[in-house]
């Protein structure tokens, strides 16, 4: 793809992501179903965290683009790697666990992951902006221009990390208020809560390894060219 329909792609995605962003973290709070509680505010939610990584994720790739097309090699290598590094670790691994995890929990129960009462404050566009378009999303990328992987030990640590740190935030919230960021984890034993975790981080670690075998089956072991 040439370098100046990736950037104008990356740019409408970050905008798109953006605004997506912007809109859920603007619901007015008067307008929340009741047993949605305040405390972490949207932040709370992966789903959210996720539409905030993919905006960033975007406005990297732009500048990078950019970068590229005014012949400022040496700084976009630099952001090149930044790019990469977010999308392979996080942004298609999130936004695939994000989507498939969010669509099967709605089909076994919704009442689990997003109650019926949401209905009536987010919209049936921005519901599907944020747990389906994201899917499409990630793999556009993948087909749109090759990315470099990290060496698998970095990447998964990376990975796991991250994953710590919300699994920490979830358990921090439900240490100050009682109450569960989503009513799924009502269902659990602390020992049944542990084993989800690691199930949900088994889960996104096969999405990181899919995205590394998607992106080498179709670019091979080429490398990006400034």
């Amino acid at each position: 793809m040439e370098i100046s329909t990736l950037a104008m792609y990356h740019c409408l995605a970050f905008v798109w992501y953006f605004f997506i962003a912007y809109s859920i973290a603007h619901i007015r709070t008067e307008e929340r179903p009741s047993e949605v509680f305040l405390y972490g505010g949207q932040w709370k939610y992966l789903t959210v965290l996720n539409l905030v990584l993919q905006a960033v994720f975007y406005g990297v790739s732009f500048l990078a683009d950019v970068l590229r097309l005014i012949k400022k090699l040496r700084c976009a290598k630099c952001i090149i790697s930044i790019r990469d590094l977010l999308f392979s670790v996080l942004a298609f691994p999130v936004s695939t666990f994000v989507s498939i995890s969010f669509w099967t929990l709605y089909t076994y129960n919704r009442e689990l992951v997003y109650p019926k009462s949401l209905d009536g404050v987010i919209p049936l566009w921005l519901n599907h902006a944020m747990h389906t378009a994201v899917l499409p999303f990630a793999l556009l990328e993948i087909l749109a221009l090759p990315h470099r992987y990290p060496a698998k030990k970095k990447g998964l640590i990376l990975l796991g990390f991250v994953a710590f740190l919300y699994i920490s935030w979830v358990l921090w919230i439900y240490s100050v208020t009682g109450e569960w960021v989503y009513p799924l984890f009502t269902l659990f034993s602390p020992f049944g809560l542990a084993a989800f975790f690691a199930t949900s981080l088994a889960i996104i670690v096969s999405f990181y390894n899919f995205g590394e075998f998607l992106n080498r089956m179709i670019w091979g072991q080429s490398k990006f060219c400034l």
